[in-house]
């Protein structure tokens, strides 16, 4: 059948183009069948189709009398897109395209003589379509003899062979069986079981053909023909075959789900994004329209768009835990690349592909195998060779940057893009704007949809759109609007099976209706057939209509009012699952249907249930879930409920639901029960027996979600909680109250609505009983709340309020602290505790645990206003604190705090050393490396960012600054992940102070780091670490370009009056006067950086001992370069004293500080420049070295642009030249503009 139609097509076709190729169809012979011949393929095998033809073996057809012929075939590119030539499974629907062919030749005619009379010569437009039934007729009967063809029965008749058509046609339909000579066409069409569509478009061509104007689907040209011929082939199960004889019941629309019909142009809009996406940015598209426009199937349609390109699309989550290894994780995504292009070629094309993988890596396709070992799977040879590559030299040759080379020409080879994969969550927006503006790698495509009827101006969406714009995010918008007349009509054709033709006056009425919304157009269609308004009629084997009728119909334009009719109908099993599902909301889980059929009330949900999924209002879309198809379902279920009724539906669902459930594991359901009942809250106000059950039901509700990490959510229960307590509640349900703010405390601290977490503390510390009076729950409670209070405080950059809240609960708690505590009294207690530290030290001294309940308290205490002293007390008073908690724990046992406690002692003992000996350096840090591996016995994840504080402002000197940078991120996203915002800001501060100082990354991508982290305090609004951040910022931008391009308008760093007293205590102002003389050094102002060194200097002797070295470093350096331009050797005693500090720093941590040691060696070696050039120029070169080989290259610059000017001075232009052109290079690398430019300037000298 479908090579027939493949026949007809070609025939039709050719009959289109006879006109603009100067073929007049003159004769009825031209038009016979006989007047064509059809060109097939040639089996595989070489032999002919004639005896067992393919059904898509047609190639062309050609008009015998002209010559003119055609080539019919499916496009390349349609058919590339099926392995193994174009096999598809089954499928016979074809898009063919027809081309004229180039060697026709026409025969007794010429362009000149064509025009020439055509119009007389050319046979009308009706006999034409007559010819055409025929030929119709003849090639899908077989049968020679057209029933009442004029042209067997003209002789002695005047009457037109239309007429005589018409009226064969009126005869058959009066009834009775006629004779084969007085049967028509069409007739002998359904006798011989043609497809329903092929007599139909025999039967239309028929009617064209009359003069009358009682065939309203006649075609009016023979290009409609074509038309409708090219449909029969592209789905011939959808138009061509006739469908299986059901009853009028079962007899369903054939409704095209998975199409998305005229979106053609967004289509391509959100495919473009997602390329754009694959080059590495974020970026977000949105798509706004009313309910049921499309916007979800407009979203489904990008995964598979991606897939019939040829893309993969490759999911991996990138731990913060690997950020030191950047490549890890492209080498798991490209593993399981590996993976997918295994599973998605056929054996051949994987062949072929093994093969470009040798041709192409050669000898390297072993390193290629190493890296990636999943390419294995594609082809064997690779695993015979990376056996064959010797570990110790491959490991020796390769580096990050071969690594990275080798991958990219893997990339290149597959010729397939890394697609991040398209998220659609329910998280906040603020949370989408975090990661849609992450600079730090993050690449990732979001989708977001809204109904833009029903948001205005202000709404989340967009705000979220404003601050996208605000970030530099791209961002696209797009808004669908109703369907137009020929997708509607498309739509509809596609449901009826029926020609577009046929259909179109139909669809011009349901637009009326509809105005084109694809959601209402499916159920205005289904609410025809429901009513019996569109019928399918067997006999004719095609849906018919009463345009009339429906065109009367009083139908309103809302699609809820149609689906709520629709609903009224229903059965009342399935009218109650819908009310009770619309509840609940989009979706809900089986397991509460479940429960509320336990209930003599609700007993009919379960088998509404199983109805409302057969009848299409429900489905299951994971293992115990269910939602409505549509959320105007949903809606339209919901609006059965009348307003009046809906709160109390809501009331007793929660109430029947938290009956059955009262006593059972019901966790899943716990937040559907809260919210069913939390709608009533009117009733439950009225309830007073209710009223505290309901209370603590909520309560439940906001601890789960709270521990969850759901802080709004869990807010939202807990105020809700809170409102049905009595008004004497503190005095009725003082631990029920107690409870319930201290979670409230809690989720607001927790989503960073410090403000109302400070209000609900401050009612908790003003109603709340003496400690002494409390039982041990409620003791516990309240000390974790004053815990909690002290953290707020400090997210707050309060610390000295954190430290009052402290020491008043540590008071009654037993413990006094001092009011004034002085450096003596803890010069005493450091020895002291070192000392019980070395008498109890020993292989079991982890064993023993902290069993006093009331002594872990206190600890928790110590250790919140340790972290508070050190914001706003001298170094001394911390360490009172620490030792105080390592004694506790060392004579009663250890707990979580214990960790913290010795790391902050050997943090604080070691920046506490008078002199430079770096006194008992090695045992501080032997303590501090103990401590971590305690902490993790003790499973103290949350601790990780306080831990890493004071380790790397202590003892974590003396490892390398760039492996402290990189544990520092770590601990800056452990404290994220955990909820401690405050202790992990202070991780990325130091963490970027190690990154400035070390040259740990260079300065492009150091500041888009800290942009990061300022993008993220504009959510967690710790001012006190924004104030560093923000320092650092400025010295990284002073050093790229002098902020002239990288600033930040508005914003200063932290302290600009330099008459203000720093203060022992202020740690803020050390930082401020460090990073001036760090910047104004690095621009060569040697005399300004002095300056800012001494302004230092107080600070420095209660800061960081580590950042103190460092201070002394560039102090030296100033001072050598004050001796060299003043010729004044005063200094020099100051200079050798530092020098000696340096080489005691080098000896416990060469990485950090054998360079600097070095450079100011050289630097003195090069005062007395022409008694020992030798000497000098050696000490540079170990300098160079020593900085090169821990990868610092910003000293390494310093060291080769110092050696230039020495070189200079010693007019050694040659060597100098060298020395510039090394601190270029390094310059380069490390980033700095103003750095490259001073270096060029001086390498222009020397040309000049």
């Amino acid at each position: 059948m479908i090579r027939k139609v493949t026949v007809a097509y070609g025939i039709v076709e050719l009959l289109i183009r006879c006109p603009t190729n100067h073929v007049l169809l003159d004769d009825d012979a031209k038009i016979e069948i006989d007047n064509f011949a059809v060109c097939v393929s040639k089996k595989k095998d070489g032999s002919s189709s004639q005896e067992s033809p393919q059904w898509d073996d047609i190639r062309g057809v050609r008009m015998v009398s002209s010559g003119l012929s055609i080539s019919i075939e499916e496009p390349s590119y349609l058919s590339c897109l099926f392995e193994d030539g174009g096999e598809k499974d089954d499928q016979m629907g074809r898009y063919l395209e027809v081309e004229l062919d180039a060697a026709n030749a026409l025969v007794g005619i010429t362009k000149a003589n064509f025009f020439d009379g055509a119009e007389d010569k050319e046979m009308s437009k009706f006999r034409c379509h007559h010819l055409l039934a025929k030929i119709l007729y003849q090639l899908f009967t077989n049968d020679e003899a057209f029933p009442h063809d004029y042209d067997n029965h003209r002789h002695g008749e005047d009457e037109p062979a239309p007429k005589k058509a018409k009226k064969a046609q009126l005869t058959e339909c009066q009834g009775g069986v006629p004779e084969l000579s007085s049967i028509t066409a069409v007739g002998r069409m359904q006798q011989l079981e043609v497809p329903a569509s092929i007599c139909r478009m025999v039967q239309n061509l028929l009617e064209s053909a009359s003069d009358s104007e009682s065939g309203v689907d006649a075609y009016k040209t023979i290009e409609e023909v074509g038309k409708d011929l090219h449909l029969l082939l592209l789905d011939p199960d959808r138009f061509l075959f006739d469908r299986e004889a059901q009853c009028t019941v079962t007899m369903q629309l054939q409704f095209r789900k998975e199409k998305l019909y005229g979106r053609d142009k967004e289509e391509t809009l959100i495919t473009d994004t997602f390329c754009r996406v694959t080059r590495g940015r974020s970026e977000a598209f949105f798509i706004g329209g009313f309910s049921g426009s499309g916007k979800s199937m407009l979203v489904d349609t990008l995964r598979v768009n991606v897939k019939n390109v040829g893309g993969y699309v490759i999911k991996h989550k990138f731990d913060a835990m690997s950020q030191d290894r950047p490549l890890s994780g492209l080498i798991k995504a490209l593993n399981q690349l590996c993976l997918m292009i295994k599973k998605r070629l056929s054996p051949r094309r994987l062949i072929a592909l093994s093969e470009k993988l040798k041709d192409d890596f050669g000898d390297d396709i072993g390193l290629l195998a190493r890296m990636l070992p999943n390419i294995c799977l594609l082809s064997p040879e690779c695993s015979r060779l990376s056996f064959g590559v010797e570990d110790g030299n491959t490991r020796d040759k390769m580096n990050t940057r071969s690594v990275s080379f080798t991958l990219l020409r893997f990339v290149r080879l597959v010729s397939s893009p890394m697609h991040p994969i398209m998220w659609a969550d329910t998280t906040a927006l603020d949370t989408i704007h975090t990661f849609l503006s992450d600079t730090m790698g993050t690449c990732m495509l979001f989708v977001g949809t809204y109904r833009d009827n029903e948001v205005q101006i202000g709404d989340a969406v967009f705000d979220l759109m404003e601050n996208l714009d605000i970030s530099n995010v791209p961002t696209n918008k797009v808004s669908l609007t109703g369907l137009d007349h020929d997708n509607l009509n498309e739509m509809i054709s596609d449901a009826l099976c029926l020609y577009p033709r046929i259909c179109k006056s139909l669809s011009e009425i349901i637009f009326q209706k509809t105005k084109g919304n694809p959601f209402f157009v499916l159920e205005f269609i289904q609410s025809l057939q429901s009513r019996g308004l569109l019928q399918y009629d067997f006999s004719e084997k095609r849906w018919v209509w009463n345009e009339d009728t429906i065109r009367a119909e009083e139908i309103t334009g809302n699609v809820l009012h149609l689906l709520s009719s629709k609903m009224n109908q229903l059965p009342s099993d399935m009218r109650l699952l819908l009310k009770v599902m619309a509840c609940f909301g989009t979706s809900s889980n089986e397991s509460a249907i479940g429960y509320l059929a336990e209930s003599p009330e609700y007993l009919e949900v379960r088998n509404g249930l199983e109805r409302a999924i057969s009848d299409g209002f429900v489905e299951v879309y994971a293992e115990g879930y269910i939602k409505f198809v549509h959320d105007k379902v949903r809606e339209a279920a919901y609006n059965l409920i009348p307003d009046g009724e809906k709160k109390q539906l809501h009331y007793n669902l929660g109430k029947t639901l938290y009956s059955i459930c009262d006593g059972k594991d019901v966790e899943d359901t716990i937040f559907l029960i809260a919210s069913q009942i939390n709608h009533g809250k009117e009733f439950i106000e009225k309830d007073d027996a209710l009223r505290i059950p309901v209370a603590k039901l909520s309560m439940k509700a906001g601890k789960m979600a709270l521990d969850g990490g759901h802080y709004q959510t869990a807010y939202s229960y807990l105020d809700t909680a809170r409102s049905l307590l009595p008004d004497d509640n503190w005095e009725s349900n003082y631990d029920l109250s107690l409870r319930i703010n201290f979670l409230m405390a809690k989720a607001a601290n927790s989503s960073c609505r410090y403000d109302e977490a400070e209000v609900t503390l401050q009612t908790i510390f003003k109603r709340a009983r003496c400690l002494q009076d409390k039982l041990p729950s409620s003791f516990l409670l309240v000390t974790n709340l004053t815990h909690l209070a002290s953290l707020v405080f400090l997210a707050r950059g309060h610390p000295n309020e954190a430290y009052a809240t402290c020491s008043s609960i540590l008071a009654q708690l037993g413990e006094t602290v001092p009011g004034i505590i002085t450096a003596e009294m803890v010069g005493a207690m450091i020895p002291e505790t070192l000392s019980m530290y070395l008498k109890v030290y020993g292989d079991d001294w982890l064993g023993k645990q902290m069993e006093d309940t009331n002594l872990c308290n206190i600890m928790t205490f110590y250790s919140v206003i340790a972290t508070a002293a050190y914001f706003c007390k001298p170094s001394h008073e911390i360490a009172y604190f620490c030792c105080k908690m390592v004694q506790m724990s060392l004579q009663n046992g250890m707990c979580e705090h214990t960790p913290l406690a010795f790391v902050q002692l050997s943090s604080i003992a070691f920046n506490l050393a008078k002199d430079v000996q770096f006194a008992n350096a090695a045992f501080l840090h032997r303590i501090a490396t103990n401590a971590l591996v305690l902490s993790e016995k003790f499973g103290s994840s949350n601790q990780k960012p306080l831990l890493y504080n004071n380790h790397f402002l202590g003892t974590g000197h003396l490892d390398s600054y760039h492996l402290n940078a990189s544990q520092l991120r770590k601990g800056f996203a452990s404290g994220l992940s955990s909820g401690d915002a405050g202790p992990a800001f202070n991780c990325a501060s130091i963490a970027t102070h190690f990154s400035i100082i070390s040259a740990e990354k260079d300065l492009t991508s150091l500041l888009k780091e800290i942009d990061h982290y300022l993008l993220l305090l504009e959510t967690y609004k710790s001012e006190l670490a924004k104030k560093f951040i923000l320092c650092y910022r400025e010295t990284v931008s002073t050093l790229i370009d002098r902020g002239e391009t990288t600033g930040i308008d508005g914003k200063s760093s932290c302290i600009d009056d330099e008459s203000g007293d720093p203060g022992e205590g202020n740690k803020l102002q050390g930082v401020f006067y460090f990073h001036q003389m760090f910047r104004n050094h690095w621009l060569g102002y040697t005399e300004r950086s002095h300056h800012y060194a001494q302004k230092a200097l107080p600070c420095m002797k209660h800061g960081p001992f580590g950042t103190a070295l460092i201070h002394r470093f560039y102090y030296g350096l100033n001072l050598l370069d004050h001796i060299k331009k003043k010729k004044n050797h005063s200094k020099s005693m100051e200079v050798d004293k530092i020098i000696e500090s340096m080489k005691v720093a080098a000896s416990h941590a060469e990485t950090n500080f054998r360079n600097k040691l070095e450079l100011l060696e050289a630097e003195r070696s090069g005062i007395n420049a022409r008694q020992n050039t030798v000497h000098a120029l050696h000490a540079y070169d170990k300098a160079i070295a020593s900085a090169q080989k821990v990868g610092y290259i910003h000293e390494q610059g310093l060291a080769c642009e110092m050696a230039g000017f020495y070189c200079k001075r010693m007019m050694d232009k040659e060597k100098a030249f060298e020395y510039f052109n090394q601190a270029l290079e390094c310059y380069k690398e490390w980033g700095s503009s103003v750095k490259v430019d001073f270096i060029r300037k001086e390498l222009g000298r020397f040309s000049v």
